[in-house]
């Protein structure tokens, strides 16, 4: 998709907030975001604030998506974060969210890792980790695309569709072979 803009959230505004706390509540995408564990915590509410966002920003380089200037996802990660699996001096840890259903399927995901993994690589790190639910397979095929691979699972991790599901922990080594493969993905290559 062309029109893709990521912009790096320093001061959040009530608009920004407002949109993200659509996403987060929004029932189709809860089962991707966080984890539940139960179904009486998948139908919490999330309250989503500027001062909110401002803490996430204490411990999340956030880098809003926008399509054709529309506000349309979202690509954070952390250094270092204590939900690690492998507990490795360097390590970013990603999170992303298209929140936009128009926006999905149509390769902005892919963009948007693409992204944030040459951020995390100029910034000197060196390995990259993430958890997918096991039910997400589309997000998981872009992953291992993407060139990670799984390091484990944590049983009954997360509730969704009346039962619990695991969480897959996946990583990448980041090497200076990276840049290259990412070339080729963006070049559609691969």
């Amino acid at each position: 998709m062309t029109g893709i803009e990521y912009r790096k959230l320093a001061d959040p505004t009530a608009e920004i907030a407002v949109t993200i706390e659509r996403w987060e509540n929004d029932r189709d995408l809860v089962p991707f975001m966080r984890p539940c564990k139960s179904k009486e915590d998948w139908e919490a509410r999330t309250v989503v604030t500027v001062d909110t966002l401002r803490k996430r920003l204490l411990t999340n380089h956030l880098f809003l998506i926008y399509a054709e200037g529309v506000l349309v996802g979202e690509v954070s990660y952390q250094i270092d974060p204590p939900q690690c699996y492998r507990k490795v001096s360097g390590t970013a840890w990603i999170g992303i969210n298209i929140g936009e259903k128009r926006a999905r399927h149509r390769g902005i995901g892919t963009g948007a890792m693409l992204f944030v993994e040459n951020h995390i690589e100029a910034q000197g790190l060196k390995r990259i980790e993430l958890g997918v639910f096991e039910f997400n397979e589309n997000a998981r095929r872009l992953y291992v695309k993407l060139g990670y691979r799984e390091i484990g699972r944590i049983e009954n991790f997360t509730y969704w569709n009346e039962r619990m599901w695991q969480d897959i922990r996946m990583e990448k080594l980041l090497n200076s072979t990276h840049s290259a493969h990412v070339r080729s993905i963006i070049n559609g290559d691969e």
